[in-house]
């Protein structure tokens, strides 16, 4: 069927579809979101091919044995309904509560925490009437948080980031894997602009957690090459502080003293993480190029290096 999306003349109807119009292929509606069938906003024919090579990778939803699944859910504590368990002060005994605008891509610092909670009353509410038997549960764990809010045309819609063992809360959805590099693995993915672009076409302001689950996500491990080169460099990006020592120890990083905190050093290693990433969708330069054009507020020279790394991929200088 012929569609066109983000339209605001009406005149345009006069001519649509002979002019202006895409085609929309069923079949490629039903693959891409098996759930809801939900269509996503494709400008230009470009999307649809880029769309079509994302899909030879398996829905992030899709269970499948004998592969990793990720489960996703809403952060600890629901900021109104739990706010009696807020401290406005940190103190003995008291975990930061993470919120949305406290992260951004691959930074845990990006705000400081505006409450804290008891760790014994947090524990207890998360647990409700389980027996505490001093099993680990979620906010003893690293864990991906990303933000339920943001919008197609933001600087970047998925922001994400690996957080310390603290209590989150409902503006951050949660995604929790125990195996540290999958975890790191993921998040790399999450933050990558081809991704995000992809997500792009779906979301408009909230980041429905089905709007995850539909997207095209590489079952890769430790088995695969292009694995560890991700992991490795997301590790330097995230291990910077003595909270994820245990995290840095088990990639192999050793600790958060080899982290990367350089501004300069930092940006290489995302642009080198969006160049391997572009590649093993199989995007061509001209396609990855496209999706760069797609994040216009996002400065010249960003988007500028992510195309150098992603030639330096293609010519072996990066691996």
């Amino acid at each position: 069927f012929p569609a066109a999306f983000m339209r605001h003349e009406v005149s345009e109807l006069q001519a649509f579809p002979k002019q202006g119009s895409i085609e929309m292929d069923v079949g490629l509606v039903k693959r891409l979101s098996p759930g809801s069938l939900s269509v996503m906003e494709f400008k230009k024919d470009i999307d649809i091919k880029i769309a079509e090579k994302m899909l030879k990778h398996p829905l992030l939803g899709e269970e499948i044995p004998d592969k990793w699944n990720i489960a996703l859910k809403q952060g600890d504590f629901n900021m109104t309904s739990d706010s009696h368990l807020f401290k406005t002060e940190p103190g003995p005994g008291r975990l930061p509560l993470y919120e949305g605008k406290m992260i951004h891509q691959f930074d845990h610092k990006y705000a400081k925490p505006k409450y804290w909670i008891d760790e014994a009353e947090g524990r207890k509410a998360i647990l409700g009437n389980i027996v505490d038997k001093k099993q680990k549960i979620g906010y003893e764990k690293y864990r991906i948080a990303y933000r339920s809010i943001a919008s197609n045309t933001n600087e970047r819609s998925f922001i994400c980031t690996v957080i310390p063992p603290y209590f989150t809360g409902n503006s951050l959805h949660i995604a929790e894997i125990d195996d540290k590099s999958i975890l790191l693995f993921n998040m790399v993915i999450f933050n990558s602009f081809t991704i995000d672009y992809f997500l792009r076409q779906k979301v408009t302001t909230n980041i429905n957690m089905f709007y995850i689950y539909q997207l095209p996500i590489p079952r890769l491990t430790k088995k695969d090459p292009q694995f560890m080169p991700l992991v490795s460099r997301a590790a330097r990006l995230i291990c910077t502080t003595p909270e994820f020592d245990e995290l840095a120890s088990e990639v192999g990083l050793g600790s958060h003293k080899n982290g990367v905190t350089d501004p300069a050093e930092r940006a290489k290693l995302r642009s080198e993480l969006d160049g391997l990433v572009a590649h093993l969708y199989g995007v061509t330069r001209e396609e990855f190029q496209h999706i760069l054009s797609t994040f216009p507020i996002v400065a010249q020279e960003v988007r500028d290096a992510a195309l150098r790394a992603y030639d330096d991929v293609a010519k072996g200088k990066i691996k």
